[in-house]
């Protein structure tokens, strides 16, 4: 598809989007879905490290919807997509955060979104990974409405982790076509939970860097990704249905959220998040994770340069295996090895794998359980389905380290 197809395309769906969002508005008004208005406190994941906790949630009409199943209909994927989509912000909404012993109000921006640090008079336990944050609303409350509290969840580094991980979601994770536009739309707006699909064998190299080189470790894994919040619940579900480690999700705050997806710049927003982490973190060092087709290469080779000795390696999904595209990656790879660290283009997770066992970040105990599910996601043992758009035949993985440039045939 040329530019000038794409962007007639882009145009026409949102022109599309636009009008279905209208009818159901005014379906929802005739039926009186949402009034009075109820409201709700959607907590997002968090992290803490030192005597700082980042807090992240948004205060909107409640929502009401439904657990995803795998045999919900296309209709009804679309109209939770909607619902996630028009659920309306109560802006400027006062609201009071409880945790470690500190206790404070803050105002929600004029989208209802929270996301403030809050200082602590102690850091937090680290016997447990995962702590609560206690929110409630405290104004404006509209009269009879019942009150309105909500816990979020946030990460700290338990027990003694030896790295931490950043990932991107989007095409190396979740199976989201980013490299096709209609496929990506077809993706976010039909689909749920249930339906998406992670990349074979991801869900295990994940446990395995969240257990590490001795398999007894609990290393942080920090997600970023440039779809919206509104998909919130659907991402972290996904997660846990395909047994993806927990860790923060941070997303995008995407004001009109039908413009954003038919737009060809999403902009960046995922270097300050990253410097956030690896401030917050000063003494780990980290993995990060992505793919080819956007920018975290780029990202991720800048992010080098500002933290030189923190980045262990950076593990690319070569999703977008147009030469050039390819070439402009491989590129980058020798700038990286000239900065101290490597940058893996792989074909697949199975590769990337390979890598951090030689490496000692995951135990080679690990690798034939890695192997046996990503053959187990691609369908070929019979213990799951088929992956459509996945195909059975492997590319060589390019490695560029310090002393060595190898071609390694598919594992």
């Amino acid at each position: 598809m040329d530019e000038r197809t794409e962007r007639s395309w882009r145009e026409r769906l949102g022109r599309i989007a636009r009008e279905v969002v209208g009818e159901l508005d005014r379906a929802s008004r005739s039926l009186g879905i949402g009034v009075p208005p109820r409201y709700e406190i959607v907590p997002y994941r968090g992290c803490a490290g030192g005597t700082r906790v980042l807090v992240q949630g948004r205060v909107q009409e409640a929502k009401d919807i439904a657990p995803a199943t795998a045999t919900d209909s296309v209709w009804r994927n679309l109209f939770n997509t909607y619902k996630r989509i028009d659920a309306d912000p109560l802006p400027h909404a006062r609201v009071r955060i409880a945790v470690g012993g500190a206790v404070c109000e803050i105002d929600a921006d004029d989208e209802g979104f929270i996301r403030t640090w809050i200082d602590l008079p102690a850091p937090l336990p680290t016997t447990d990974a995962w702590h609560s944050v206690d929110l409630r609303l405290v104004s404006p409350l509209p009269a009879g409405h019942a009150e309105v509290r909500a816990t979020a969840q946030v990460r700290v580094p338990a027990g003694a982790p030896s790295f931490g991980v950043i990932s991107d979601l989007d095409d190396t994770v979740i199976q989201s076509r980013i490299t096709s536009f209609l496929q990506a739309v077809r993706t976010v707006m039909l689909g749920n939970a249930r339906t998406r699909l992670p990349f074979p064998g991801v869900a295990a190299f994940y446990r395995a860097l969240e257990q590490g080189g001795d398999g007894a470790r609990l290393n942080p894994i920090f997600y970023v990704s440039s779809s919206p919040w509104n998909i919130h619940d659907i991402v972290a579900d996904f997660m846990d249905i395909q047994g993806i480690p927990r860790g923060p999700i941070n997303l995008r705050d995407w004001d009109i959220v039908l413009s954003a997806l038919t737009s060809s710049r999403l902009g960046n927003f995922k270097e300050p998040v990253i410097r956030e982490l690896l401030e917050l973190y000063p003494t780990l060092p980290f993995i990060l994770i992505g793919d080819n087709s956007q920018k975290d290469p780029e990202i991720y080779r800048k992010i080098i340069g500002e933290f030189p000795g923190r980045i262990l390696a950076i593990y690319i999904r070569n999703v977008d295996t147009h030469p050039e595209r390819s070439a402009s990656v491989q590129a980058l790879a020798k700038e990286v090895l000239a900065a101290g660290s490597t940058l893996i283009l792989a074909d697949d997770t199975y590769a990337a794998a390979q890598h951090a066992a030689e490496q000692g970040w995951i135990t080679k105990e690990s690798l034939p359980g890695i192997k046996e599910e990503k053959k187990a996601d691609e369908g070929t043992t019979g213990t799951k389905v088929d992956v459509p758009g996945v195909s059975d035949e492997k590319a060589p993985t390019v490695v560029v380290e310090e002393g060595r440039t190898q071609t390694r045939p598919p594992g």
